[in-house]
């Protein structure tokens, strides 16, 4: 998946990340054996998410290309097998560390 040209692309990338969050949540629902995989980092990866959707529609992001990680990647690397959604947070996270793509 190829980075976000700009900060537009960018939110898009969030939000379809609090989706695909919202999505799983839905499903656990209906499936109690599958819980127990994902309940250990869904509550904080969706908060986590959701403040990064905000600060960015909000204009308190710091902006892409900071050269760090962003908040839920220790998170993200304890669980990241467990995560379906997994190569848009790492596109996400390669956006916020090293820039858009030009």
């Amino acid at each position: 998946m190829k980075k976000a040209q700009d900060l537009n692309q960018l939110i898009d990338l969030v939000h379809e990340a609090v989706y695909e969050t919202d999505e799983l949540r839905a499903c656990l629902e209906h499936d109690d054996d599958e819980a127990s995989t994902y309940t250990p980092f869904l509550d904080d990866l969706d908060r986590m998410l959701r403040g990064l959707h905000e600060s960015m529609t909000s204009g308190q992001y710091a902006g892409a290309g900071s050269g760090e990680d962003l908040a839920f990647m220790p998170l993200f690397r304890k669980h990241e097998r467990s995560i379906p959604f997994r190569e848009l947070l790492r596109t996400i996270n390669a956006t916020h560390r090293e820039g858009y793509e030009t």
